[in-house]
């Protein structure tokens, strides 16, 4: 029965999220061509905290977050997450009070409607096929967002990866960091419980959002830097969620 139960909460979450999304992007889309790009911004988290209500009535997720004092008060910062469901991608840009721009692979923008109305927000799109024009974008683009006061949010792992599992952290953002001259916000987050990759399926439960210090990146080298922030990210992360890194370790064995 609860199997049963969660499927059709599903169903009706992702009905939700389809009849939602139309009117929003059409709106977004409409308000870009005379407004600014702030504007556009937050008329799209307005769709994200929609989709997050239905995530608290519906599938009954919540979210406990920590560490908000964390982020600067005054200028630009680079925010790196861990990455284990779509759900961050949602969920962070409500809790930052500051425009953001993601850093993703450029296939997204064929997404009807959601693709689309992204494409208005002036992200940052990459081609994954090619590692050396995909940082030479990270850093042109990413500069000149932050230098227009807009943070920019990065995945280091560069793919979802399941709780417990730890993936390659590439250093593209600490890089932009040091040449931007701002600060990096590591960021723990424990959503691949509630909304796990690839099923379909969601669950009830809580996620846990950590906002790490902010790390300098003058003079700093990015490489190093990485490794700080990772060593944190992986710190918190079993802190937050123990139970998921014991029973990876345990199949390990």
């Amino acid at each position: 029965m609860k199997a049963l139960a969660a499927a059709v909460r599903s169903a009706v979450f992702y009905v939700w999220m389809g009849v939602t999304v139309v009117p929003w992007a059409l709106a977004l889309m409409l308000v870009s061509l005379f407004a600014p790009r702030t504007t556009v911004w937050w008329c799209a988290v307005s769709w994200f905290r929609v989709v997050l209500f239905g995530c608290r009535w519906i599938l009954g997720i919540r979210v406990r977050v920590q560490g908000l004092e964390n982020l600067p008060c005054n200028g630009g910062a680079v925010l790196l997450s861990k990455h284990q469901s779509t759900l961050e991608t949602l969920l962070l840009p409500t809790l930052v009070a500051h425009p953001l721009a993601f850093v993703f692979k450029r296939e997204l923008l064929r997404i009807p409607f959601f693709g689309w109305s992204m494409a208005r927000l002036q992200m940052i799109h990459i081609d994954r096929e090619s590692r050396a024009a995909s940082m030479k974008s990270i850093i042109s683009q990413g500069s000149a967002l932050l230098a227009q006061g807009t943070w920019v949010i990065m995945f280091p792992e560069g793919t979802r990866v399941a709780p417990g599992q730890r993936g390659t952290y590439q250093t593209a953002g600490t890089r932009l960091a040091v040449e931007a001259g701002v600060p990096v916000v590591p960021i723990a987050v424990t959503a691949g419980k509630c909304w796990p990759r690839p099923v379909l399926e969601k669950c009830s439960g809580v996620v846990d959002v950590s906002f790490g210090p902010p790390m300098a990146s003058t003079d700093a080298d990015p490489r190093a830097l990485m490794r700080d922030v990772e060593a944190w990210i992986e710190t918190e992360m079993q802190r937050l969620e123990p139970e998921a890194y014991a029973s990876h370790q345990d199949r390990a064995e």
